[in-house]
């Protein structure tokens, strides 16, 4: 378990190698890790209990805060983005399935692992805005087949990538679920370009709670 004062750690949570990159605004007051090798209890007659190590097992870490609605003097990250920005991010992170990778930088060490997200639970609190969060992260361990070579004495020619005719669309009108996020991800082909759709529109961040469905958006080109 790890305990510290409120700015002398920071925590990101980063998704698609590095392409979207979160800092928490605020530090939560402890983090539970958890880490074990997994021994087995074995009964073996004549020696009585025996214990055998097994191989490590996959860490898991949890932590409480909040994602607050204005701008607290102890919020740790530079800049104040409006909670339901966090919300939207790590759902989608759900949906999409996919790891993503924890990292706690403290005063005496580091950790930077990639993680499921296992379980998050949150709530807005009456009469602040702000929502508080449960977050459960769980180690995850990169697997796959080896990929088999197959050699063949004839000649082979290799296939010419099919040209693309896909071209990026101008505008974009919301539906029930979509966020910029996610319009980026789909019509740019980049989740991290969803500023550039919020500043061609002149939204603001506060409206990015509950952008209005039916809603015509220009779309960045490139």
């Amino acid at each position: 378990m790890i305990t510290s004062r409120n700015h002398d750690h920071s925590i990101w949570l980063s998704y698609g190698n590095q392409q979207q990159n979160v800092q928490l605004p605020v530090n939560p007051p402890e983090i539970k890790i958890g880490d074990a090798a997994g021994g087995k209890a074995y009964e073996v007659s004549g020696l009585g209990e025996i214990n055998v190590i097994q191989g490590h097992k996959l860490t898991s870490i949890s932590f409480d805060s909040f994602f607050p609605a204005e701008s607290y003097p102890f919020i740790v990250s530079k800049t104040w983005v409006d909670p339901v920005f966090y919300i939207t991010v790590i759902k989608d992170w759900l949906d999409r399935k996919q790891p993503i990778r924890f990292i706690y930088t403290g005063e005496t060490f580091d950790i930077n692992l990639p993680m499921s997200i296992e379980k998050f639970e949150w709530k807005e609190v009456a009469g602040s805005g702000d929502i508080e969060y449960s977050i459960l992260l769980k180690e995850y361990a990169f697997y796959g087949a080896r990929p088999v070579i197959v050699k063949n004495d004839k000649a082979s020619v290799k296939a010419q990538p099919r040209p693309s005719d896909k071209t990026t669309p101008k505008t974009y009108k919301l539906v029930a679920g979509d966020s910029l996020i996610k319009v980026a991800r789909l019509k740019l082909g980049n989740e991290g370009r969803w500023k550039e759709i919020q500043k061609l529109n002149g939204i603001k961040d506060s409206q990015l709670r509950q952008l209005p469905i039916g809603m015509l958006l220009k779309l960045p080109g490139g």
